[in-house]
């Protein structure tokens, strides 16, 4: 059975298991805790006398809701989430177009692939139905920031059927390394090999720094055990 046949018949359970902290997700998406938290939870806060609720940017139904956890599709939305800020899309902007494409597409993640390729159609379709958020965040039949979110695509799969977000390659996808929940449920790890790159990491610390050493122990070529001392050095920085 190969992995995309393991996404396919696992795939809800895989992709939508709650599985990073919200240190850890944000170490991987190179964002703050704390926001990691405000963007999956909301938060209150204290206003013109009163306790007020701000919403989750990231739409999280039932008892995901307030989970303290991230799966791996959440993880691919903070990073979908991070790069329109960058751009200086507005929180709320993004909050009302996912809501939006909740009720008028059925599509509750910006870890889809319709969200990083089809800027066109979902512009038309919405543009049919009256979505105004989802519509601000795209201009003439495209993406406002299409380059941006290509060039993140390029480092994400996704299964062809239900066009979820499966595996995501930090690195890009000749960086050697990659996060799968089918994998050592979906710690970032050496591609081919399924080592989780923490681990190579600790061996090449307890060794004093020798590759070869490492390289011998788990089997790896002297590029694969760099590219993962090498993320995992990044991850701590």
């Amino acid at each position: 059975m190969s992995l995309m046949d393991t996404h396919s018949k696992n795939g809800r359970t895989l992709l939508d298991r709650p599985t990073y902290n919200a240190s850890e997700a944000a170490r991987l998406a190179d964002l703050k805790p704390d926001r990691v938290r405000r963007w999956l939870r909301g938060y209150s806060y204290s206003h013109a006398g009163g306790v007020h609720r701000q919403e989750p940017v990231i739409r999280r139904p039932g008892q995901r809701a307030t989970a303290k956890y991230a799966s791996f599709l959440e993880l691919v939305d903070l990073l979908f989430v991070k790069e329109f800020l960058n751009e200086g899309i507005s929180l709320q902007q993004l909050r009302r177009a996912l809501y939006e494409a909740a009720d008028l597409l059925g599509v509750t993640h910006f870890a889809r692939q319709v969200f990083f390729t089809e800027g066109r159609r979902i512009h038309l379709e919405v543009g049919q139905k009256g979505g105004k958020a989802l519509l601000q965040l795209l201009s003439g039949g495209q993406w406002v920031i299409a380059p941006v979110i290509l060039e993140l695509a390029k480092r994400i799969d996704f299964e062809e059927t239900s066009q979820l977000a499966t595996r995501w390659y930090p690195r890009g996808r000749t960086g050697r390394i990659v996060l799968d929940p089918a994998i050592a449920f979906g710690q970032p790890t050496i591609a081919g090999h399924g080592i989780a790159t923490a681990n190579v990491f600790d061996l090449y610390q307890a060794e004093g720094g020798d590759i070869d050493a490492v390289c011998n122990w788990w089997g790896l070529s002297r590029d694969e055990a760099e590219a993962a001392v090498e993320f995992e050095r990044g991850l701590a920085a």
